[in-house]
């Protein structure tokens, strides 16, 4: 036999369901994860902003469209003090040889480190650096050992492309855990809000008997027998 508790409840029996509490009272509100979806998006945004301007402006840098090939040579304009770079795309390693007639010697050297970038399907390397003394229109020729196409472009700022792709990267990785720790500390807390609210709202509980009500039957008179 269950006995009644003053709510209505009888000891022993199921637990009274969990209040249904609605989403909007939950702290905090869930648009901080449309806040979290925004500032990924943002921000990987910005790394591939970062990384494409990147390769355009050094794809760019060289002067693909007037390419000529080894033996042959191209007239370009240069500037007083500006460093130009020349680029040779060959089938192999092989010897290459550039001339500059009329130019000082020494305007033209040799970059103390190697710079390669792929344009479709060739893959230019930087072998000279020319830095003229006087402004001009310049006669560049070029010889390979190897078949090769030669193209005259600006000096590659090695330091400025690493450095602006590193920034991209990093965009995407800011992106990943911004977004990721926005979502879950916004989660944990509505959980714990979520749980105070269900603790406020349940019924209090009351032991032992009523504490009104007509009083139980006593004990009945009569002979008692042993």
């Amino acid at each position: 036999m269950a006995i009644q508790t003053p709510w209505g409840a009888p000891y022993g029996g199921p637990p009274p369901p969990p209040p249904n509490i609605p989403a909007k009272d939950v702290r905090p509100r869930r648009i901080w994860y449309l806040v979290a979806a925004l500032l990924g998006l943002v921000l990987a945004g910005l790394g591939t902003v970062f990384i494409v301007l990147t390769v355009k402006n050094t794809v760019d840098s060289i002067d693909t469209a007037r390419s000529f090939s080894s033996g042959d040579s191209r007239t370009f304009s240069f500037v007083q003090g500006k460093t130009k770079a020349i680029y040779v795309s060959a089938s192999g390693r092989g010897r290459v040889d550039c001339r500059i007639p009329g130019m000082p010697s020494g305007t033209m050297r040799q970059p103390d480190s190697s710079f390669q970038i792929t344009v479709g399907s060739r893959t230019w390397e930087r072998v000279f650096e020319v830095t003229p003394d006087a402004g001009g229109d310049y006669t560049l020729t070029c010889t390979s050992e190897q078949p090769a196409e030669f193209a005259l472009g600006d000096k590659p700022h090695v330091g400025a492309t690493i450095g602006s792709i590193a920034a991209g990267v990093g965009c995407f990785l800011a992106a990943f855990v911004v977004s990721v720790t926005i979502v879950v500390v916004t989660a944990v807390r509505r959980s714990r809000h979520r749980q105070r609210l269900a603790t406020g709202w349940a019924p209090a509980a009351h032991w032992g008997a009523p504490t009104s009500g007509p009083p139980g039957p006593g004990p009945t008179s009569g002979p008692m027998s042993y």
